[in-house]
């Protein structure tokens, strides 16, 4: 009886929720042992993780904890959880409750925390898959941190207890490529030849023929290709294919890629796809041979390869590229016509040539339809459109889509109103410009520094002052700093005119902001 009261009572003390501080500090697996809760103040918020836990259970299991952790959002509570459960006599984390906490604090970049629960795994006697350490370096990835994706696959071994498999040397090696960490990818392979002694596979092979393709060294990337078939293990395949082919587009050889293709067709008996035939088309349209990027894909429907949105997308580019409107817009409609749906950047592309090219009109129109085809315009589109209409002088119309685009929901940003603000200074429309001016301060966007200078110059030399005036007080008042130049014209305008005030006014505001 006496020992059922003291296990219920420890199941009150660890599940009880008014024990619990307001602020919960975020302990670290060192510090934990010595933490104390002790003369905390009531909590002012409970989190609905830590209402969850259940009041009758004398015992939390690990699908409980690890559910109980995935859905808390804060990671110091999500710790203090993974802390709280490991209490229970009996209770030892496993790789699922170390992977969760782990994924948890990688995702909120709580690094310091995360490291030392990765300490604290290496005093564990359970057993850790390596698929903990994939997952991680691929966050690190994401974050730019590559040294630390290094590190990772560094703790395969003292903590997984296993040498690393061929999976996680290509997944580190691929991290580092493609993230054109080129010296670390150089490190990497030289330290895993060493340690490991492992004999590459297919997928390591094309991981090595990229790394020397993104060098740009083509010659090395052809014989790691021989390497290839000389293994028992590996064989090149059409990532391989298509990676070299790339390789060569992009060094500008492309009669050397379309070489390489028709080899990897007719040799090798390696169909191209839809990606593979993407590398040909945009290497011949960079190389400004939009004609041959056209007989490809008439090659690839001709062999059964329906063309995707990229690859019609590719090839339009290229016809706008090359100033050929009206075969661009043939492309458009061609895609439209295959069932394919273009995207904003396809959208945006061609309304960008047609402004270019003088046609504005016929841009706007793309626009409506955009709208029409539920395909959202984005403030690239719109800057585009800007600078078309600020091109054929029709700034009335750019002010009026200035004004009325953010009352319909449409997001600016301040490259939206600098073209428009640079057109009307450039042609002497102060009135507008100073309008414009005044309507982006109201949003909160701070014009350029040297547009700004300039307006200033302008309105004191034709004898707007107190425009000028009204106009420094407020762009002072946003944090902007005019040159002396521009300041001492000012100065010298409003003396002339014998506005005093207006100068002492001035020099004290920019004095207090100085400060």
């Amino acid at each position: 009886m006496n020992t059922m009261k003291l296990a219920s009572s420890k199941s009150r003390e660890l599940l009880s929720i008014n024990s619990l501080p307001s602020s919960i500090q975020f302990i670290s697996p060192l510090q934990h042992l010595k933490a104390t809760l002790s003369g905390a103040d009531n909590p002012t918020e409970t989190t609905a993780t830590l209402r969850e836990f259940p009041r009758k259970s004398k015992y939390i299991s690990h699908e409980s904890a690890i559910n109980l952790m995935r859905r808390e959002k804060n990671p110091e509570h999500a710790l203090e959880i993974f802390y709280k459960v490991s209490n229970q006599k009996g209770f030892h984390h496993n790789n699922s409750t170390y992977a969760i906490i782990l994924h948890k604090l990688a995702q909120c970049k709580k690094y310091q925390s995360l490291d030392a629960v990765l300490h604290q795994m290496t005093y564990e006697t359970c057993k850790f898959h390596e698929g903990i350490f994939l997952n991680l370096m691929k966050h690190f990835s994401k974050s730019s941190m590559h040294e630390k994706v290094l590190e990772m696959f560094s703790s395969i071994l003292p903590i997984v207890r296993s040498k690393p498999s061929l999976k996680a040397i290509s997944t580190c090696l691929n991290l580092l490529v493609d993230a054109n960490q080129i010296d670390l990818a150089r490190i990497f392979l030289v330290s895993i030849r060493k340690d490991f002694h492992l004999e590459p596979n297919t997928c390591i092979f094309n991981i090595l023929v990229k790394y020397h393709c993104k060098k740009g060294d083509l010659e090395s990337a052809f014989e790691v290709v021989k390497e290839m078939e000389k293994s028992n293990m590996s064989c090149p395949n059409l990532i391989t294919y298509s990676t070299l082919i790339d390789g060569l587009c992009g060094s500008g050889r492309l009669e050397e890629a379309i070489d390489l293709f028709e080899e990897m067709v007719s040799k090798h008996q390696i169909l191209p796809d839809a990606l593979t035939y993407n590398v040909l088309i945009n290497g011949f349209c960079r190389g400004g041979k939009p004609d041959r990027a056209r007989k490809i894909m008439d090659f690839m429907k001709k062999n059964g390869c329906n063309p995707n949105v990229f690859n019609y997308s590719s090839l339009m580019n290229g016809f706008c590229k090359d100033g050929r409107l009206e075969e661009a817009k043939e492309i458009f409609d061609e895609m439209k016509g295959a069932g394919l749906r273009p995207d904003t950047v396809i959208y945006t592309t061609l309304i960008n040539s047609l402004c270019r090219g003088g046609r504005t009109d016929e841009a706007i129109e793309l626009l409506k339809e955009m709208k029409e085809k539920e395909c959202r315009a984005d403030e690239v589109t719109f800057n585009v459109i800007l600078g078309g209409l600020c091109r054929e002088y029709r700034y009335y119309e750019a002010l009026n889509m200035l004004e009325k685009l953010p009352n319909d929901g449409v997001y600016l940003n301040k490259a939206s109103y600098r073209i428009v603000l640079n057109f009307l200074c450039r042609e002497g429309e102060l009135g507008k410009a100073v309008e414009l001016l005044i309507l982006m301060m109201h949003r909160g966007f701070l014009p350029h520094f040297g547009t700004s200078n300039e307006l200033l110059v302008s309105l004191c030399k034709a004898g707007k002052v107190n425009d000028a005036a009204t106009l420094l007080f407020g762009l002072v008042e946003m944090g902007f700093k005019p040159e002396p130049l521009t300041w001492s014209m000012l100065i010298d305008s409003i003396c002339r005119e014998r506005k005093l005030l207006p100068a002492f006014q001035l020099l004290d505001k920019l004095l207090m902001e100085n400060l």
